[in-house]
């Protein structure tokens, strides 16, 4: 029977109401209606690097009537040792606090591919999907290491991008998207209990359908850009293994600088808050591990960025960027014992044809 002493629990529930959920739709209904309003032609210079975000960012532009654009990505976020609340736990804690076993590390890897194309100037459609690595180390209160791994396809997203405004300096467009349950849920590994179904974080999918409202503004103002974007996760269904993910919202922004028209370099913070897990996989002993209590999900992250751009402004590659991003925590807290990140790297490639 897992026992826990007093204070050991941070408790930050940090679910978002299903009221969010009609808020959302209405907000982006109304600015729907009001990109169908007469508004300014395309003006903003596209042919910089920092006409697109820094690679971490997603749907952060939209595309002219005709265009077409392909990319990829690679990010890889490391997480080493476990926290409560603010404060970093060992182990030795986290075994103390009742568990049987502890997470100690680990590394995700996604391969993300994706499609814009625009039918008209205020419509770009958007598809994204991802191919996610996944690798756990542990340690058993006994003293025995092991690993879990899991790969395999994730959930599927589908938006459409509408362009709101557009001027000679500023431009802003709002998403509306629905993420499909194409990952899976039921991801087993081998360990000392035998070949188990793996815990929610070493699952590829979410199993739910999800609502994927965004807003995002964007600037040139010379040698310099900037823009910043809101958007959400809205869980619609629970799954057939009788749970859902939270919720989670994210707020980032970022400031570009131009140093020649092949290359510009960035910073961008990047704030995330997400919930605890609704209901529970039947299959998981929450006394176990902490990665198996659907109660020790919620979180809090604020992370701090470095990225370049560069982009072939003409020749037979006209239109090919590429972009590299490291971002580091700059404050976290979360509903543990739960792993915490330690870095997050991306790198990629778009071609706009």
């Amino acid at each position: 029977m897992k026992t826990r002493a007093a204070g050991a629990r941070h408790r930050t529930r940090t679910h978002l109401s299903r009221e969010s959920l009609r808020t959302a739709i209405q907000v982006a209904t109304a600015l729907t209606l009001c990109a169908l309003m007469p508004s300014a032609s395309q003006a903003t210079d596209l042919g910089r690097p920092d006409a697109h975000a820094p690679i971490g960012v997603m749907g952060d532009h939209v595309h002219h009537a005709g265009e077409w654009m392909a990319s990829y990505r690679y990010m890889r976020m490391r997480m080493d040792g476990n926290r409560n609340g603010t404060n970093s736990l060992s182990p030795s804690q986290v075994l103390a606090s009742g568990f049987a076993v502890t997470p100690t590390d680990m590394d995700m890897q996604m391969h993300m591919f994706g499609l814009m194309a625009a039918p008209m100037d205020r419509l770009t459609l958007t598809a994204m999907i991802p191919y996610i690595e996944l690798d756990m180390d542990h340690l058993t209160g006994a003293g025995t290491r092991f690993s879990t791994h899991a790969q395999g396809v994730g959930d599927l997203r589908l938006a459409g991008l509408v362009r709101l405004y557009d001027s000679d300096a500023l431009g802003a467009h709002v998403g509306i998207g629905l993420s499909a349950p194409t990952g899976s849920i039921r991801h087993r590994d081998d360990t000392p209990a035998g070949n188990v179904r793996l815990p929610y974080p070493m699952q590829t999918g979410s199993g739910s359908w999800e609502f994927l409202p965004s807003l995002t503004v964007n600037a040139q103002l010379g040698d310099l850009s900037w823009g910043a974007q809101a958007s959400g996760s809205v869980r619609l269904n629970e799954n057939d293994l009788d749970y859902t993910l939270g919720d989670r919202a994210d707020i980032t922004s970022w400031l570009q600088l131009l140093w020649c028209p092949w290359l510009s370099t960035g910073l961008r913070v990047a704030w995330a808050k997400w919930g605890d897990i609704d209901g529970a996989d039947a299959s998981q002993n929450p006394a176990m591990v902490p990665t198996a209590d659907p109660d020790l999900r919620a979180g809090e992250r604020l992370d701090l960025g470095v990225s370049a751009n560069l982009f072939v402004p003409r020749g037979a590659l006209r239109g090919l960027r590429f972009g590299i991003e490291f971002q580091v925590p700059m404050m976290q807290s979360l509903d543990g014992p739960q792993l915490e990140s330690d870095w997050n790297a991306t790198v990629g490639t778009q071609y706009t044809f």
